[in-house]
């Protein structure tokens, strides 16, 4: 199923562009504005809502491999 063209603004730079097939960046206007919005997830600039846990359940962890 195709997507619909929509005008958009890039979450990092505000720049307008248009959300499109041919733009792999999606939803931002270039490589750059995504890989900026990456390193902001990395530095935890950015956050998802709750409660911080610090305990780490059993199946995430690489010492189940016996």
């Amino acid at each position: 199923m195709p997507i619909a063209k929509k005008d958009i603004k890039c979450p990092t730079c505000g720049k307008a562009d248009t959300w499109t097939e041919d733009n792999p960046s999606r939803p931002f206007c270039s490589p750059r504005c995504k890989l900026i919005d990456l390193g902001d997830w990395a530095d935890e600039k950015h956050r998802i809502a709750g409660e911080a846990s610090d305990e780490i359940s059993p199946e995430k962890t690489d010492d189940n491999d016996n």
